[in-house]
Protein backbone atom coordinates (compact mmCIF):
# COMPACT_ATOMS: atom_id res chain seq x y z
CA UNK A 1 0.00 0.00 0.00
CA UNK A 2 2.99 2.13 0.23
CA UNK A 3 5.01 3.46 -3.32
CA UNK A 4 8.13 2.10 -4.56
CA UNK A 5 10.73 4.05 -3.24
CA UNK A 6 9.09 3.65 0.39
CA UNK A 7 9.14 -0.11 0.14
CA UNK A 8 12.55 -0.06 -0.95
CA UNK A 9 13.99 1.89 2.16
CA UNK A 10 12.10 0.43 4.38
CA UNK A 11 13.04 -3.22 2.90
CA UNK A 12 17.13 -1.88 3.09
CA UNK A 13 16.48 -0.59 6.47
CA UNK A 14 15.82 -3.98 7.83
CA UNK A 15 18.32 -5.64 5.76
CA UNK A 16 20.74 -3.12 7.85
CA UNK A 17 19.70 -3.85 10.95
CA UNK A 18 19.69 -8.07 10.43
CA UNK A 19 16.12 -8.52 10.37
CA UNK A 20 15.11 -11.82 8.09
CA UNK A 21 11.42 -12.21 7.40
CA UNK A 22 9.56 -15.46 8.21
CA UNK A 23 9.24 -18.17 5.35
CA UNK A 24 4.89 -17.69 4.44
CA UNK A 25 4.12 -18.37 0.62
CA UNK A 26 3.14 -15.79 -1.23
CA UNK A 27 1.24 -15.44 -4.03
CA UNK A 28 0.98 -15.60 -7.38
CA UNK A 29 4.71 -15.95 -6.85
CA UNK A 30 4.15 -19.24 -5.16
CA UNK A 31 6.34 -19.93 -1.67
CA UNK A 32 9.92 -19.07 -1.79
CA UNK A 33 13.26 -20.99 -1.87
CA UNK A 34 14.88 -18.40 0.11
CA UNK A 35 18.04 -19.66 -1.64
CA UNK A 36 19.81 -17.78 -4.62
CA UNK A 37 21.92 -18.50 -7.40
CA UNK A 38 25.19 -17.42 -8.25
CA UNK A 39 27.23 -18.20 -11.84
CA UNK A 40 31.17 -17.46 -12.23
CA UNK A 41 33.20 -18.68 -15.25
CA UNK A 42 35.77 -19.72 -13.51
CA UNK A 43 36.05 -20.63 -9.52
CA UNK A 44 39.91 -21.71 -10.18
CA UNK A 45 40.68 -18.02 -11.26
CA UNK A 46 41.88 -15.80 -8.18
CA UNK A 47 39.26 -13.07 -9.16
CA UNK A 48 35.66 -15.10 -8.07
CA UNK A 49 36.74 -16.38 -4.78
CA UNK A 50 36.08 -12.95 -3.10
CA UNK A 51 33.42 -12.57 -5.08
CA UNK A 52 31.70 -16.15 -4.08
CA UNK A 53 32.59 -15.27 -0.51
CA UNK A 54 31.39 -12.15 0.18
CA UNK A 55 27.75 -13.08 -1.82
CA UNK A 56 28.01 -16.29 0.74
CA UNK A 57 28.24 -14.19 4.15
CA UNK A 58 26.07 -11.35 3.01
CA UNK A 59 23.37 -13.84 1.78
CA UNK A 60 23.96 -16.34 4.97
CA UNK A 61 23.61 -13.05 7.68
CA UNK A 62 19.94 -11.93 5.78
CA UNK A 63 19.17 -16.51 5.90
CA UNK A 64 19.54 -16.88 2.58
CA UNK A 65 21.40 -20.17 0.73
CA UNK A 66 23.69 -19.77 -2.40
CA UNK A 67 23.95 -22.21 -5.23
CA UNK A 68 27.56 -21.62 -6.84
CA UNK A 69 27.99 -22.54 -10.25
CA UNK A 70 31.03 -22.34 -12.55
CA UNK A 71 31.21 -22.78 -16.12
CA UNK A 72 35.04 -23.46 -16.84
CA UNK A 73 34.99 -20.34 -19.21
CA UNK A 74 32.73 -22.42 -21.66
CA UNK A 75 30.63 -19.28 -22.67
CA UNK A 76 28.04 -22.03 -24.09
CA UNK A 77 27.06 -23.70 -20.64
CA UNK A 78 26.02 -20.50 -18.85
CA UNK A 79 22.55 -20.04 -19.47
CA UNK A 80 22.02 -23.79 -19.38
CA UNK A 81 23.09 -23.44 -16.08
CA UNK A 82 21.18 -20.36 -15.66
CA UNK A 83 17.94 -22.44 -16.47
CA UNK A 84 18.90 -25.14 -14.28
CA UNK A 85 18.82 -23.19 -11.34
CA UNK A 86 15.64 -21.05 -12.42
CA UNK A 87 13.77 -23.37 -10.62
CA UNK A 88 15.79 -24.15 -7.49
CA UNK A 89 16.44 -20.38 -6.66
CA UNK A 90 14.69 -16.52 -6.00
CA UNK A 91 17.32 -15.02 -7.70
CA UNK A 92 20.47 -14.94 -9.95
CA UNK A 93 23.60 -13.14 -9.75
CA UNK A 94 25.85 -13.84 -12.90
CA UNK A 95 29.76 -12.82 -12.74
CA UNK A 96 31.18 -11.75 -15.79
CA UNK A 97 28.38 -13.15 -17.91
CA UNK A 98 29.58 -14.16 -21.44
CA UNK A 99 26.26 -14.73 -22.89
CA UNK A 100 24.62 -12.33 -25.17
CA UNK A 101 22.15 -9.53 -24.03
CA UNK A 102 19.36 -11.14 -26.05
CA UNK A 103 19.99 -14.37 -23.97
CA UNK A 104 20.44 -12.35 -21.33
CA UNK A 105 17.55 -10.49 -21.43
CA UNK A 106 15.53 -13.59 -22.33
CA UNK A 107 16.50 -14.93 -18.63
CA UNK A 108 15.76 -11.70 -16.83
CA UNK A 109 12.12 -12.55 -17.90
CA UNK A 110 11.79 -15.49 -15.64
CA UNK A 111 13.09 -14.47 -12.72
CA UNK A 112 15.45 -11.58 -10.94
CA UNK A 113 18.43 -11.23 -12.51
CA UNK A 114 21.90 -9.00 -11.10
CA UNK A 115 24.89 -9.05 -13.41
CA UNK A 116 28.06 -8.61 -11.76
CA UNK A 117 31.10 -6.77 -14.04
CA UNK A 118 28.84 -6.68 -17.45
CA UNK A 119 26.72 -3.90 -17.88
CA UNK A 120 22.88 -4.35 -19.59
CA UNK A 121 20.75 -1.38 -20.31
CA UNK A 122 17.80 -3.32 -19.10
CA UNK A 123 19.38 -5.63 -16.35
CA UNK A 124 20.09 -4.80 -13.01
CA UNK A 125 24.02 -4.39 -12.59
CA UNK A 126 27.22 -4.19 -10.15
CA UNK A 127 29.78 -2.70 -12.85
CA UNK A 128 33.93 -2.42 -11.69
CA UNK A 129 35.14 1.52 -13.18
CA UNK A 130 38.36 -0.06 -15.29
CA UNK A 131 39.21 3.28 -16.55
CA UNK A 132 40.22 5.29 -13.47
CA UNK A 133 42.81 2.52 -12.08
CA UNK A 134 44.17 1.86 -16.29
CA UNK A 135 44.93 5.46 -16.36
CA UNK A 136 46.70 5.40 -13.23
CA UNK A 137 48.78 2.43 -14.67
CA UNK A 138 49.92 3.82 -17.78
CA UNK A 139 50.68 7.47 -15.78
CA UNK A 140 52.59 5.24 -13.54
CA UNK A 141 54.61 4.04 -16.79
CA UNK A 142 54.92 7.37 -18.35
CA UNK A 143 56.56 8.86 -15.76
CA UNK A 144 59.03 6.17 -15.34
CA UNK A 145 60.08 6.65 -19.06
CA UNK A 146 58.13 3.74 -20.90
CA UNK A 147 56.97 5.10 -24.52
CA UNK A 148 56.40 1.63 -25.49
CA UNK A 149 53.82 -0.56 -23.57
CA UNK A 150 51.81 -3.49 -24.70
CA UNK A 151 48.29 -4.47 -23.52
CA UNK A 152 47.46 -8.11 -23.09
CA UNK A 153 43.73 -8.67 -24.31
CA UNK A 154 41.34 -10.90 -22.56
CA UNK A 155 38.65 -13.37 -23.69
CA UNK A 156 37.07 -12.31 -26.75
CA UNK A 157 33.52 -12.39 -25.87
CA UNK A 158 34.78 -11.00 -22.48
CA UNK A 159 32.58 -7.30 -22.02
CA UNK A 160 35.42 -6.66 -19.36
CA UNK A 161 38.39 -6.81 -21.79
CA UNK A 162 36.70 -4.28 -24.30
CA UNK A 163 35.88 -1.68 -20.77
CA UNK A 164 39.96 -2.31 -20.41
CA UNK A 165 41.27 -2.24 -24.04
CA UNK A 166 39.62 0.87 -24.14
CA UNK A 167 40.47 2.72 -21.14
CA UNK A 168 44.38 1.50 -22.16
CA UNK A 169 43.84 3.11 -25.63
CA UNK A 170 42.41 6.26 -24.43
CA UNK A 171 45.02 6.32 -21.60
CA UNK A 172 48.19 5.77 -23.44
CA UNK A 173 46.84 8.46 -26.23
CA UNK A 174 46.25 11.13 -23.97
CA UNK A 175 50.28 10.05 -22.19
CA UNK A 176 51.60 10.04 -25.83
CA UNK A 177 52.45 5.99 -25.48
CA UNK A 178 53.05 3.93 -27.82
CA UNK A 179 50.44 0.58 -27.66
CA UNK A 180 51.16 -2.29 -29.08
CA UNK A 181 48.14 -5.37 -28.48
CA UNK A 182 48.51 -9.03 -28.64
CA UNK A 183 45.78 -11.57 -27.99
CA UNK A 184 42.88 -12.36 -26.90
CA UNK A 185 43.91 -14.49 -24.72
CA UNK A 186 42.36 -16.80 -21.69
CA UNK A 187 42.59 -15.57 -18.19
CA UNK A 188 45.68 -18.59 -17.54
CA UNK A 189 48.99 -18.44 -16.38
CA UNK A 190 49.71 -21.03 -19.16
CA UNK A 191 48.60 -17.93 -21.52
CA UNK A 192 50.62 -15.59 -20.08
CA UNK A 193 53.54 -17.65 -20.99
CA UNK A 194 52.97 -17.62 -24.69
CA UNK A 195 52.29 -13.74 -24.52
CA UNK A 196 55.59 -13.31 -22.96
CA UNK A 197 57.25 -15.06 -25.83
CA UNK A 198 55.38 -12.09 -27.97
CA UNK A 199 56.16 -9.73 -25.93
CA UNK A 200 60.20 -9.97 -25.79
CA UNK A 201 60.09 -10.03 -29.56
CA UNK A 202 58.53 -6.74 -29.47
CA UNK A 203 59.74 -3.53 -28.63
CA UNK A 204 57.96 -2.76 -25.39
CA UNK A 205 59.58 -2.12 -22.10
CA UNK A 206 55.93 -2.82 -20.06
CA UNK A 207 53.22 -4.36 -20.28
CA UNK A 208 49.67 -4.31 -18.64
CA UNK A 209 47.80 -7.20 -18.57
CA UNK A 210 44.54 -8.21 -19.18
CA UNK A 211 43.99 -10.04 -15.52
CA UNK A 212 46.77 -10.90 -12.26
CA UNK A 213 46.69 -14.78 -14.02
CA UNK A 214 47.84 -13.80 -17.78
CA UNK A 215 50.37 -11.09 -16.14
CA UNK A 216 52.01 -13.77 -13.48
CA UNK A 217 52.31 -15.89 -16.66
CA UNK A 218 54.51 -13.61 -18.19
CA UNK A 219 56.64 -13.04 -15.51
CA UNK A 220 57.55 -16.29 -14.64
CA UNK A 221 58.41 -17.08 -18.65
CA UNK A 222 60.23 -13.71 -18.86
CA UNK A 223 62.57 -15.30 -15.91
CA UNK A 224 62.70 -18.36 -17.30
CA UNK A 225 64.02 -16.46 -20.45
CA UNK A 226 66.77 -14.74 -18.62
CA UNK A 227 64.46 -11.17 -18.69
CA UNK A 228 64.57 -9.34 -15.33
CA UNK A 229 61.21 -8.18 -14.04
CA UNK A 230 61.22 -4.68 -12.91
CA UNK A 231 64.29 -3.31 -14.57
CA UNK A 232 64.62 -4.89 -18.16
CA UNK A 233 60.49 -5.30 -18.10
CA UNK A 234 57.61 -4.05 -16.68
CA UNK A 235 54.97 -5.77 -15.83
CA UNK A 236 51.30 -4.59 -14.56
CA UNK A 237 48.28 -6.77 -14.05
CA UNK A 238 44.39 -5.98 -13.08
CA UNK A 239 42.44 -7.71 -9.96
CA UNK A 240 44.65 -7.07 -7.32
CA UNK A 241 44.25 -11.57 -6.60
CA UNK A 242 46.11 -12.88 -3.28
CA UNK A 243 48.70 -14.11 -5.75
CA UNK A 244 50.06 -11.08 -6.80
CA UNK A 245 51.00 -10.01 -3.34
CA UNK A 246 53.25 -13.39 -3.06
CA UNK A 247 54.90 -13.49 -6.21
CA UNK A 248 58.59 -12.25 -6.91
CA UNK A 249 58.77 -9.87 -7.20
CA UNK A 250 55.07 -8.60 -6.19
CA UNK A 251 53.26 -7.56 -8.94
CA UNK A 252 52.23 -4.27 -9.47
CA UNK A 253 48.31 -3.97 -9.96
CA UNK A 254 45.31 -2.89 -10.49
CA UNK A 255 42.95 -3.28 -7.36
CA UNK A 256 39.31 -4.66 -8.14
CA UNK A 257 37.01 -4.66 -5.10
CA UNK A 258 35.30 -7.98 -5.99
CA UNK A 259 34.02 -8.54 -2.31
CA UNK A 260 32.50 -4.96 -2.21
CA UNK A 261 30.16 -5.97 -5.91
CA UNK A 262 29.33 -9.10 -3.89
CA UNK A 263 27.88 -7.30 -1.36
CA UNK A 264 26.27 -4.62 -3.20
CA UNK A 265 24.76 -7.32 -5.91
CA UNK A 266 23.25 -9.57 -2.98
CA UNK A 267 20.91 -6.62 -1.77
CA UNK A 268 20.22 -5.28 -5.35
CA UNK A 269 19.03 -8.71 -6.13
CA UNK A 270 16.92 -9.04 -2.60
CA UNK A 271 15.21 -5.92 -3.47
CA UNK A 272 14.15 -7.20 -6.79
CA UNK A 273 13.11 -10.32 -5.41
CA UNK A 274 11.26 -8.52 -3.04
CA UNK A 275 9.50 -6.51 -6.01
CA UNK A 276 8.52 -9.65 -7.67
CA UNK A 277 6.95 -11.76 -5.34
CA UNK A 278 5.14 -8.72 -4.00
CA UNK A 279 4.04 -8.10 -7.30
CA UNK A 280 5.31 -4.77 -7.86
CA UNK A 281 6.72 -3.61 -11.20
CA UNK A 282 10.46 -4.25 -11.48
CA UNK A 283 11.65 -1.66 -14.04
CA UNK A 284 12.05 1.20 -10.90
CA UNK A 285 13.93 -1.09 -8.95
CA UNK A 286 16.39 -2.19 -12.39
CA UNK A 287 19.62 0.24 -11.57
CA UNK A 288 23.55 -0.08 -12.43
CA UNK A 289 26.49 1.19 -9.88
CA UNK A 290 30.09 1.41 -10.14
CA UNK A 291 32.80 0.41 -8.50
CA UNK A 292 36.19 2.74 -8.70
CA UNK A 293 39.53 0.85 -8.93
CA UNK A 294 42.99 1.93 -8.04
CA UNK A 295 46.34 1.27 -8.97
CA UNK A 296 48.96 -0.88 -6.47
CA UNK A 297 52.40 0.10 -7.10
CA UNK A 298 54.53 -3.11 -6.04
CA UNK A 299 57.75 -4.42 -7.17
CA UNK A 300 57.34 -5.07 -11.23
CA UNK A 301 57.47 -2.28 -12.46
CA UNK A 302 60.94 0.17 -12.50
CA UNK A 303 62.16 2.71 -14.77
CA UNK A 304 62.67 2.05 -18.65
CA UNK A 305 65.62 0.20 -19.46
CA UNK A 306 67.22 0.87 -23.44
CA UNK A 307 66.15 -1.79 -25.72
CA UNK A 308 68.29 -0.97 -28.45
Amino acid sequence: MVNVETAKRVRRIAREMGYVSSHVPRQPAGPRTEAIGLIVPDIANPFFPPIIKAVQARAGALGRTVAVADVDEYAADEIRRAEFLASRVDGLIIASARSADEQLEELNDKLPLVLVNRQHPNISNVTIENAAGIHEAVEHLAALGHRTISYLNGPKRSWSNTQRQTAVREACAQNDVELIEFGPFEPQIQAGAHAADLLNASPATAVIAYDDLIALGVMARLTERGVRVGPEMSVVGIDDSPMSGMAYPTLTTVHVPGAHAGVQAVDMLLDLIDAHVEGEPSSPLQRSTQIETRLLVRSSTAPAPSRA
